[in-house]
């Protein structure tokens, strides 16, 4: 028989673990990550996870990142999210000039949050570019010392087209100062990612605070900063998912156990319990297992030969995403009302699982 991959328990320190998910319902409370989380994310440089090594980053390459990004959403989901989104924006620092990238990294407890959507304008100046817009869901907000954001790029008034006639957007890197914070997230899980809007107004900035995300691009000669971004950010967004079932399974083995120990249920109910167990345990590690090889494959091959590596990450980080919220749904129904509960962790979980599903990036097939 194959062995099955690890538990995502063995990608992450027990003790980090313990201290993040005991600060997970407080955090859901506060609307943030708690600062004791904090401590152990700022301490281990979870947020430079992708910040190259001459700015001070770990530059950690993919296979490693995926697998620590499904431990910390196992221990819990918000603080596994903003650590990935976070981090992913910091992977930018591979794009940015020297200049721009010692400013912003060299910045104590550097964060940055962001939104990939384009729903700001950046018009020519003079000397550089005048920001204005709005944009949402910048998860960790409350911790960012900058903020990206995609700018439809303007002259005069006008949207400036690119080499293929398409409207022109670039993506730029702000200070916090510079930036409005709007209380915009009120969702019923991923609380504590504290995913708000944020707005600029007339904002100028130099031209080296525009940057391009294109392997064409980087700034900084390694691996990391030539696999797509595309890629990069399916993989990522698929183990905060896998993370997060498997913390839901976990809790399920402990509630059905009690449910056994109830003289009531029949033998043939207990068996079922223990097979919705056994299924759905063999079914997302199945799915771990193709995922992580193709991940694994997609980054051992040279860089101008895996086209094909890159489309398997692709489906199998959708399918990853997939097979996790199923298997969540497949046990929901058999947990009673402790899983209904509001304040209890399994519930928890679950929603935090429904809201981080319904990120765009999983909607369609590309």
């Amino acid at each position: 028989m194959r062995k099955p991959p690890p538990h995502p328990s063995d990608y992450i320190d027990q003790e980090h673990a313990d201290v993040i998910r005991r600060y997970s319902g407080q955090a859901e409370l506060d609307g943030q990550l708690h600062p004791e989380q904090m401590k152990i994310i700022q301490r281990l440089g979870w947020f430079k996870l992708l910040v190259p090594w001459t700015y001070g980053g770990l530059e950690r390459g993919i296979p490693q990142l995926v697998r620590l990004q499904e431990g910390i959403s196992w221990a819990d989901g918000s603080a596994g999210w903003v650590v990935t989104l976070c981090a992913g924006a910091g992977w930018f620092g591979g794009f940015m000039t020297a200049h721009t990238a010692h400013q912003i990294f060299n910045t104590p407890q550097v964060c940055l949050a962001g939104s990939g959507a384009t729903t700001g304008q950046a018009e020519i100046t003079a000397d550089g570019y005048r920001i204005n817009g709005i944009w949402n869901y910048a998860s960790g907000a409350h911790h960012a010392t900058h903020f990206t954001v995609n700018c439809l790029i303007k002259r005069n008034g006008e949207a400036v087209l690119d080499e293929k006639g398409e409207p022109w957007v670039l993506p730029f890197v702000v200070d916090k100062k510079d930036v409005t914070l709007k209380p915009t997230w009120k969702t019923m899980g991923m609380v504590a990612t504290g995913s708000h809007s944020f707005i600029i107004e007339d904002l100028v900035v130099s031209e080296d605070r525009c940057f391009h995300i294109d392997p064409d691009y980087a700034e900084v000669n390694e691996d990391l900063y030539q696999y797509p971004f595309l890629q990069l950010a399916e993989a990522t967004l698929a183990v905060n998912m896998s993370g997060m079932a498997i913390h839901f399974i976990d809790l399920c083995k402990e509630l059905f156990e009690d449910k056994k120990r109830n003289p009531r249920l029949l033998v043939e109910n207990m068996l079922l319990l223990d097979d919705l167990i056994d299924d759905t345990t063999a079914l997302i590690n199945a799915t771990r297992e193709l995922f992580y090889k193709s991940v694994d494959i997609s980054w051992e091959k040279p860089v101008d030969n895996r086209q094909c590596e890159l489309k398997n990450v692709s489906k199998s980080s959708r399918t990853l995403a997939k097979i996790s919220r199923e298997v969540v749904d497949t046990l929901y129904p058999y947990c009673g009302l402790r899983a209904a509960a509001a304040d209890s962790e399994i519930n928890r979980v679950w929603r935090d699982m429904h809201t981080a599903g319904q990120h765009a990036i999983f909607t369609f097939e590309r």
